[in-house]
């Protein structure tokens, strides 16, 4: 599972980032705008106090005048009620846009995970994604709602407080400027330090989320097992690993907070100290260094908050990253998918060596019903020097017919099942359905036309007939959810508390393996599909319900094409003909019976012996298998 990798600080720009969110913020530019208005106008008023301030002193309160001093104090009564009301309407206006600009961002999040190969899937841990989906999402809509505002706000605002005092006494607006340099250098160091940090701990966030989910979703092999301990210290050193990372950013902040703090602490000091010598020798009058400080105090926020609005900025910017890094992945395509250049032509399949007992695909009557031509397939993150995971796959199921798909375990049938409702993309060859080519569907018709039911099921947190009627159309009712659950023999569910409407737990857990394993066959058979693909369906089911299956099935097999993955003789025996996997092609194509007298390594397969042990320790080989041959014979005449 991938642990994104922290982009080097060279190659890394907060603002250009932070310019990936314009299309999410463009539809509510216009509050945020006057959010920001509203914001400047606010702070502008809180700088109109220190003049009120400067008249006061010098007019009411060195003329000893009452009433004077009460007309000032009601106009920074006011002035203070206005600044606050601007600052709510501010809070106002931004509150809607950007839960709505969050709640856009996280349904595009998860409609492009759905639409994301199963390749992305296998690389990227779960937690990755969910903490994309949650922690970064939330970090965006508190960087939009005050860092991206008071950034600007607070700029302005320093401008125009700097500009007042430097209108107030020049040489005093000098002193309040000396730390603006040291300020503005260690600002830029600290963003740079800060990003590297931020995206580490954010990374981290999402390990220790997969721990999280992983340790929820296998709690009865933790407790099985009794390793409740171990997986309590991994989680214990993940989160002591993202603690430390978290106080290295508190260091950070602390520092660059200390320096923003100090330095324009002192400059105030100095000020205050060069402004009294002024006034004591009549150059300066008293209101003029009231106002000119109270000017000064005015503006520690803005420049004191410079600090953390820049560390907020900086993760926001990671988690723009983490955003974009999934949003960037390419989707599977609407309809077609590109192969590899001559990977799908003629030449390339009339190239393939035939197998013993293996037809090629044109010595077929026609092009209908499933096709495999010259089908190869490597993982994506496999090595480039590697075999293939299938090499010159010819294969030909015709229409109405149940092909076996037999081989080793590893030898790619899983594999090979998920390339037919493109899950995997071929990476040479091509399949066809009807003589038509996959990738030149759309992939909401090619999944309509084929289900799939897997060996490991899997339920979602959802009524049983929610689960089932996912497998059909809008249009499907009852009568075809009833029928469903009879060729599953999942009548089981009559018994479930509400019947068809009880909710199945998470994962589908509180149902046994066998259970789940029949629902989701019922899933599979509830659309009629054309084509059917079964990956070893009833592998965890017991020998009676499993024969109970088999009839049932065998009357939607009738009217389907079916592709079944198998591993035992008894599911071999629902098929019409059996496909041999090995060496990363079909060995060989026949009966069950066929190929228990000529393939030996079919006969090994549904014997379950090692053919060196058998040839070793059982030299009467041939009879064995005829012996075998017989006896599943009499099976099938039972059934």
């Amino acid at each position: 599972m991938q642990t994104t990798r922290t982009p080097s600080p060279e190659n890394r720009s907060a603002v250009r980032a932070l310019l990936r969110l314009w299309p999410y913020v463009r539809p509510v530019r216009l509050r945020l705008s006057s959010a920001a208005v509203v914001a400047i106008a606010a702070s502008c008023t809180g700088l109109v106090i220190p003049l009120v301030l400067k008249w006061m002193v010098d007019g009411p309160v060195a003329d000893r005048d009452p009433a004077g001093v009460w007309l000032g104090a009601l106009c920074l009564l006011l002035l203070g009620i206005a600044e606050a009301l601007l600052f709510g309407f501010r809070r106002w206006l931004v509150a809607r846009p950007l839960s709505h600009v969050e709640a856009e961002m996280r349904a595009d999040l998860y409609r492009h995970l759905q639409r994301l190969p199963v390749a992305f899937h296998d690389r990227w841990a779960s937690g990755q994604l969910l903490s994309r989906g949650t922690t970064d999402l939330m970090l965006l809509r508190m960087f939009l709602a005050f860092p991206l505002t008071f950034l600007l706000v607070n700029g302005v605002t320093i401008i125009v407080g700097v500009i007042i005092m430097l209108l107030q006494d020049w040489s005093l607006g000098l002193v309040i400027l000396g730390p603006a340099l040291p300020v503005v250098v260690m600002c830029v160091v600290f963003e740079k330090r800060y990003s590297q940090v931020a995206r580490l701990a954010q990374d981290q966030v999402g390990d220790l989320t997969t721990v999280v989910e992983e340790s929820v979703l296998g709690v009865r092999i933790i407790k099985g097992f009794g390793r409740h301990r171990s997986q309590a210290r991994a989680f214990h050193e993940l989160s002591g690993t993202l603690r430390g990372t978290e106080l290295r950013k508190a260091r950070l902040l602390a520092t660059i907070w200390a320096v923003i703090v100090t330095l324009p602490e002192l400059a105030v000091g100095a000020a205050l100290v060069v402004g009294a010598v002024q006034v004591a020798d009549g150059e300066l009058s008293a209101g003029t260094l009231v106002a000119f400080l109270s000017t000064a105090l005015a503006l520690r926020w803005p420049v004191e908050s410079i600090g953390f609005l820049l560390a907020m900025s900086q993760e926001a910017a990671t988690a723009t990253d983490r955003y974009f890094e999934v949003m960037d992945a390419e989707p599977e395509s609407a309809a077609g998918a590109s192969v590899p250049a001559g990977a799908n032509g003629a030449g390339d399949v009339g190239d393939v060596d035939v197998v013993r007992g293996a037809p090629r695909p044109e010595d077929a009557p026609d092009g209908r019903g499933l096709r495999f031509h010259g089908v190869r397939f490597r993982y994506p993150d496999a090595a480039p020097d590697s075999a293939p995971l299938l090499d010159h796959v010819d294969l030909h199921i015709r229409p109405g017919e149940s092909m076996a798909l037999v081989g080793a375990t590893g030898s790619g049938k899983t594999t090979l099942t998920t390339l037919v409702p493109r899950l995997h993309e071929v990476t040479g060859g091509r399949i066809t359905l009807d003589g038509e080519d996959i990738t030149a569907m759309p992939r909401e018709e090619l999944r309509a036309r084929v289900a799939v039911a897997f060996e490991e099921p899997t339920l979602f947190s959802a009524s049983v007939g929610d689960n089932v009627l996912m497998g059909a159309g809008d249009g499907a009712g009852d009568a075809a959810l009833h029928r469903a659950l009879g060729v599953a023999q999942a009548e089981f569910v009559h018994a479930l508390p509400q019947g068809t409407g009880t909710q199945v737990g998470e994962q589908g857990l509180s149902l046994s393996g066998g259970q789940r394993q029949r629902l989701a066959l019922a899933r599979a058979v509830v659309g009629r599909p054309r084509f059917l693909v079964l990956d070893d369906p009833l592998s965890a089911l017991d020998v009676h319900t499993e024969a109970a299956v088999e009839a049932a099935l065998r009357e939607v097999l009738a009217d389907t094409t079916a592709l079944i993955v198998a591993h035992r003789p008894s599911t071999v025996l629902l098929a019409d003909r059996v496909a041999l996997l090995s060496g990363g092609r079909i060995a060989a194509v026949g009966t069950h019976h066929e190929l228990l007298r000529g393939n030996a390594e079919y006969a090994r397969l549904m014997s379950g012996h090692d053919g060196r042990e058998e040839q070793r320790d059982h030299p009467d080989r041939a009879t064995r298998h005829q012996d075998h041959e017989d006896c599943e014979s009499h099976e099938e005449d039972g059934r």
